[in-house]
């Protein structure tokens, strides 16, 4: 991991570690979706199955932190609030989104500076994405 001073040089995708990293990450996020009560709202809208989601996630992250665009080479632009309309998504989903990722981000040792951007980042298009509201 690159010192402080030279994170401003670096994608997120580079200061998070990597391919590695950014798939660590999603995969501690949906285990952690499927663990925690706390995250039942959430768990359910994503059906019984993870595999795809988990997939998609890791395509998507790598490619919007600045590395490998892998969603956009298979799907093309990504579209989120469109892909995202069959599902329900208030407040509360948002809220748990958010929570859990943190959470990951957390515990797979995302460094704090870039951990923050990420919240707000990650908050914006969360809310954005809500299609209904409370």
């Amino acid at each position: 991991m690159e010192t402080e001073e030279n994170t401003p040089t670096q994608t997120p995708f580079e200061w998070i570690g990597g391919e590695a990293r950014v798939k660590a990450l999603v995969e501690r996020f949906y285990d952690l979706m499927d663990l925690e009560p706390a995250y039942r709202e959430l768990r359910a809208a994503h059906g019984s199955d993870l595999a795809s989601a988990r997939d998609k996630l890791f395509w998507f992250l790598c490619g919007w932190l600045g590395g490998p665009s892998y969603y956009t080479d298979q799907f093309g632009h990504p579209r989120l609030k469109m892909r995202h309309m069959p599902f329900s998504i208030g407040i509360l989903e948002r809220d748990q989104w958010l929570a859990c990722m943190d959470q990951a981000m957390g515990e797979t040792g995302v460094p704090e500076d870039l951990r923050e951007r990420l919240r707000g980042s990650f908050f914006q298009t969360a809310d954005w994405m809500r299609n209904r509201g409370g």
